[in-house]
């Protein structure tokens, strides 16, 4: 297999390192904005024949596009901030080749009643364009992270699998990481956890369909295993609630997320301060995103691996009955980031990340994976992906709730 990779941060240094190891990997050209770390990447891979480094600008189709054909490849895998979605997606389009996320085409509230009603979906882009793939015959293949991506495929092996009847799936994502040494130093792109965290968070119930709720609601207690324990978890704006209800059948669908009182009162002081906005404003005689301010002033996560201590869970829980009697489960993986950090020099929230794409493209190369047009994680059989898990240094757990 042959692989563009549209981005070279913290998750796509992190797909590259895993990949090296898979002698089916033919080639994968590493691409970004920035040049410094294209040579960083490159050179703690070692192999500059199978990742060759291109400077590239994600917001241009054309270029995206000129290196896609040069290198002949069969994939172009979306590493970047889903801000440049549109044109890379629509690049693999006009090449004829497989094209890969791990988050969707984003979302805009609605203008009137943006806490109750949805306006453009995540993912909405790509899916009103899914009959022009399927015509074409060529694959889209989105939110294949972690979650989304792994999350869904435990949403659809639970369906098949584990449940009778599904009155909830809710994918549930908590943590014990320390990062040492900062006051506050997020171990994601702050760009989309802060796009995620403050949009209207999506929820999908039967008979209602898609609706939206305040940042930060429902706010539970949930119990994460490993020792990680019992972590306050809120509604937060995510794909899987915009995938799931589209393949398996169930009454609701959910996504909470840990964040933790410092976290959120954060992000609600950057939405107070209009530091959340990601259009450009005139700064003197400069013109600047504040978003791109703030991702400036904090310390890059790519870079955080040594500071960071404990464990990062992400995992779907899963509501209902089974040969009559009522059931709970949450299939989970949980990475400890020093472990991470020995075996591939990642920290533990990009590798989870990232081993879900290379999954996917085994099981696309091998055709285990076959379809055409716009489909999510859950349209396929679960067991190839959940197989391979273990092998891949990341086994997956199942907990009777």
């Amino acid at each position: 297999m042959r692989v563009l990779l549209v981005g070279t941060g913290g998750v796509g240094e992190a797909i590259a390192t895993i990949a090296k190891d898979r002698p089916w990997v033919e080639q994968v050209v590493l691409t970004d904005y920035n040049k410094a770390r294209l040579k960083e990447v490159q050179e703690k891979i070692g192999d500059p024949k199978r990742f060759p480094i291109e400077w590239i600008d994600a917001s241009k189709q054309d270029m995206i596009e000129k290196l896609a054909k040069k290198y002949k490849v069969d994939l172009i895998m979306n590493a970047c901030d889903p801000s440049f979605n549109e044109p890379i997606f629509d690049a693999a389009y006009e090449v004829g080749c497989t094209y890969m996320d791990m988050a969707m085409t984003l979302s805009s509230p609605h203008p009137k009643d943006p806490y109750n009603k949805c306006g453009v979906k995540l993912g909405d882009y790509q899916f009103e364009r899914a009959k022009k793939w399927e015509k074409k015959g060529i694959l889209a293949l989105l939110g294949l992270g972690v979650e989304p991506g792994m999350a869904d495929v435990f949403a659809r092996y639970a369906a098949d699998y584990l449940f009778d009847e599904i009155e909830e799936i809710g994918v549930r994502d908590g943590a014990n990481i320390e990062v040492r040494g900062y006051e506050f130093a997020p171990n994601f792109s702050i760009w989309t956890t802060i796009e995620e965290c403050l949009n209207p968070p999506v929820i999908w119930e039967k008979g209602k369909d898609w609706f939206t709720t305040e940042p930060f609601s429902e706010p539970e207690v949930f119990e994460f295993p490993e020792g990680i324990g019992k972590i306050e978890v809120v509604n937060v704006e995510h794909e899987e609630v915009l995938l799931v209800p589209r393949w398996i059948k169930c009454k609701r669908v959910t996504f909470k997320y840990g964040l933790g009182d410092q976290f959120i009162g954060v992000l609600k002081t950057l939405h107070m301060l209009g530091l959340d906005n990601k259009e450009p404003i005139k700064v003197k005689d400069v013109m600047v995103a504040p978003r791109d301010v703030v991702a400036a002033c904090l310390p890059d996560p790519a870079h955080l691996g040594d500071r960071m201590f404990g464990k990062t869970c992400a995992g779907t829980w899963v509501k209902g009955k089974k040969d009559g009697k009522k059931r709970e489960v949450y299939l989970y993986q949980v990475a400890d980031n020093e472990e991470c950090m020995k075996k591939w020099g990642c920290q533990s929230v990009v590798a989870q990340t990232a081993f879900n794409a290379v999954i996917g493209w085994d099981l696309l190369e091998h055709g285990v994976w076959k379809a055409t047009g716009v489909m999510g994680p859950e349209a396929f059989d679960p067991v190839p992906f959940m197989e391979r898990m273990a092998d891949y240094g990341f086994p997956y757990g199942i907990k009777e709730m």
